[in-house]
């Protein structure tokens, strides 16, 4: 179990779009692995490589329905439904808004080892698929409110401790400490 440091808004990592990944061997494997334990670690539903600051487009989910990784994914938005719910992010403690989101996502991309990855995500998972790859992007959640929430969101994190300190990448919460509730609202 390797749990890696999260990066925290204000770094810049975070803003960057991350490099297309071209060579699938040890290091990304290890990669998807520090991702996942992280993950976990962190109570999350999803993590992308940039949250534990690696450029690479590379992302882990698990809804509890679903689980996984997809490397340099791609989505399409799949008919004009949306829904619209809570997020939150490990990259920004103590925010949660809701955001609104296509309800219907088709993914592909490759796996660790380059063989295709294709599949239909809805409701949680479309969530989860849109808001890791939008830190691919260098795309924040916030960036998805309105401005009213936007400017709100913004003085809660100016006011946050984190911030305010700032600090800019979290260490793991440890053995023994409590599981946090998840951003996107299911504990772990």
């Amino acid at each position: 179990m390797t749990i890696q440091p999260v990066r925290l808004f204000g770094d810049p990592i975070l803003r960057a779009r991350a490099a297309e990944v071209t060579e699938f061997d040890r290091e990304l494997r290890q990669l998807v692995e520090d991702l996942t334990d992280t993950m976990y670690d962190d109570g999350g539903v999803g993590m992308a490589a940039p949250q534990i600051g690696v450029g690479l487009r590379v992302f882990v989910y698990d809804t509890g329905d679903a689980q996984g990784h997809v490397v340099n994914p791609v989505y399409t938005v799949e008919g004009d439904e949306e829904q619209v719910g809570p997020e939150g992010c490990l990259s920004i403690p103590g925010v949660r808004y809701d955001v609104r989101r296509a309800l219907r996502v088709r993914v592909s991309g490759v796996d660790m080892k380059g063989k295709p990855v294709e599949f239909d995500a809805t409701d949680l998972l479309s969530r989860c698929v849109q808001h890791e790859n939008d830190h691919l992007d260098g795309v924040l959640f916030i960036d998805r409110l309105d401005p009213a929430d936007r400017k709100e969101a913004m003085r809660t994190i100016r006011e946050s401790d984190w911030f305010t300190a700032g600090i800019t990448v979290r260490a793991s919460r440890g053995a023994g400490e409590a599981a946090k509730p998840s951003p996107f609202g299911r504990g772990r």
